[in-house]
């Protein structure tokens, strides 16, 4: 749950809604079922903090899942392990 003014897909124009399903389906098929899901199918809340501005949405969340791309010559532990280490080092929860 964000503190600020979020748009629900449900409610979203056309460029927030291919915003969203453009960067999801960037992300490795692993990450399709979310760990904690989000009632109705709703976007998490820091991917909601940013549905205000969809080009922002996109190329933030496009980029982590380029980088978790499984084509890469990392395996998934080695991605967790960076993203961990990364989160960690900005004292971020996510």
């Amino acid at each position: 749950m964000t503190w600020i003014k979020t748009v629900d897909f449900d409610d979203a124009d056309p460029a927030l809604r291919r915003a969203i399903e453009m960067q999801r389906a960037l992300y490795p098929i692993e990450y399709a079922t979310p760990v904690h899901p989000v009632a109705g199918g709703q976007t998490s809340g820091i991917v909601a903090s940013h549905s205000l501005i969809p080009d922002a949405l996109y190329h933030a969340f496009a980029t982590f899942g380029v980088l978790m791309s499984s084509d890469l010559p990392l395996t998934r532990r080695q991605h967790e392990m960076i993203t961990t280490m990364v989160s960690e080092t900005n004292r971020c929860k996510y």
